[in-house]
């Protein structure tokens, strides 16, 4: 298939795209083992390339993007996509299920975010660096060759789901906006639900208008309306609920709210809105750190007085039970930071926060599927 050559050379196979000096070799093998029954790089590449042959009618593809180039608090989440899909086949053997497809992972350069940051001599040598050809037209920062990715495989599959992997939270930049404008030319209506400690709503971060603290602002000229975007867990910021919902028009639920009404309670005025509104599916975006910090401190910024897990999937599965979740990401685990945190952690790090996160996108595979 076109689509699948088109976008073969910016994919690795899963686990993969981790690129740092610690090449992570027994780690990769471990899961390789997993999913290929094999170790040796070729026969892994052979069976993950013969995997993709089935795209175009898969139900669910998992992808990975190793970046944390978007962070800027605590690196570390470039490692996440490794350890989440090891974490989740503990629990679900994913890669038997004959609907689902692991597309692999971006082939990340580490010291890029998106490609309209670079110059054209940049961009040649990255292009001859990751294709040999410097004048390949495809992209090389992980945010433009991740939308280039997710674009090719809607085109190719427009029924196909996508659980996106990360990686910092500037991932779900490319991962919600190319839902959305594929669901936007299907005519559906949808809205976003976002589970984080902080808005996200900068408008750019130290010159830089693509990170973790502001891609929720430059995704929501893509949805029906800027009130389709509903933050949860929200109670890290500088400003109110009511600043943040007026200047943007978006709606919050902050953690006192959760922890007052109740994972229910809300989860049934949301539910009337979205009725209202004429939604027909939903889009989750996590970040890890919505949670609170005794069951997720490996992240950048662990945050006190969060949700807990199962409060989380309550939410989630009444959702689910009114509206189809067709798109979902899980960004921001770190597994090797171990942050301090201001009460006793309920387990050790990184399994306390790799437990939590196993949880969360198993529900999203499960009701996906």
């Amino acid at each position: 298939m076109s689509q699948n050559l088109s976008i073969r050379p910016m994919l690795c196979p899963p686990g993969n795209g981790v690129f740092t000096v610690n090449t992570a070799k027994e780690r990769k093998e471990e899961l390789h083992q997993l999913y290929y029954q094999e170790k040796n790089p070729q026969k892994v590449e052979e069976q993950w390339l013969k995997s993709l042959e089935k795209l175009k009618d898969t139900k669910l593809a998992l992808l990975g993007v190793c970046s944390d180039c978007g962070g800027g608090i605590q690196r570390g989440a470039n490692w996440g996509p490794l350890f989440l899909r090891q974490s989740l086949y503990n629990l679900n053997p994913l890669y038997k299920n004959p609907n689902f497809v692991d597309l692999g992972d971006i082939r990340v350069i580490p010291h890029l975010l998106h490609d309209k940051y670079l110059n054209e001599a940049t961009i040649k040598g990255c292009r001859k660096a990751l294709y040999n050809d410097e004048s390949s037209k495809l992209p090389v920062s992980p945010l433009s060759q991740t939308e280039e990715v997710l674009n090719s495989f809607y085109e190719l599959n427009p029924q196909g789901k996508v659980i996106t992997l990360g990686g910092d939270h500037s991932v779900s930049y490319p991962a919600v906006k190319t839902y959305l404008q594929h669901k936007l030319k299907q005519k559906k209506k949808v809205a976003l639900i976002h589970f984080d400690a902080h808005t996200d709503l900068l408008h750019e971060r130290l010159g830089i208008d693509l990170c973790f603290g502001s891609w929720v602002t430059h995704i929501l000229s893509d949805l029906p309306g800027p009130e389709y975007c509903f933050q949860l867990g929200i109670r890290s910021s500088g400003k109110d609920r009511g600043h943040w919902e007026q200047a943007f028009g978006i709606q919050q639920f902050w953690n006192y709210e959760f922890k007052k009404e109740g994972a229910k309670k809300i989860s049934q005025l949301i539910i009337e809105d979205l009725k209202k509104k004429g939604v027909e599916e939903i889009y989750v975006s996590f970040d890890i750190d919505a949670l609170d910090e005794t069951e997720a401190s490996a992240t950048g910024t662990p945050e006190e007085n969060g949700l807990m897990v199962d409060e989380c999937l309550n939410f989630l599965y009444l959702l689910s039970e009114e509206f189809a979740i067709t798109g979902a990401d899980l960004m921001e685990v770190a597994p090797f930071l171990n942050m301090p945190t201001k009460k006793p952690k309920i387990n050790p790090e990184p399994q306390a926060t790799l437990l939590a996160a196993q949880s969360i996108l198993n529900f999203f595979v499960e009701c996906m599927l």
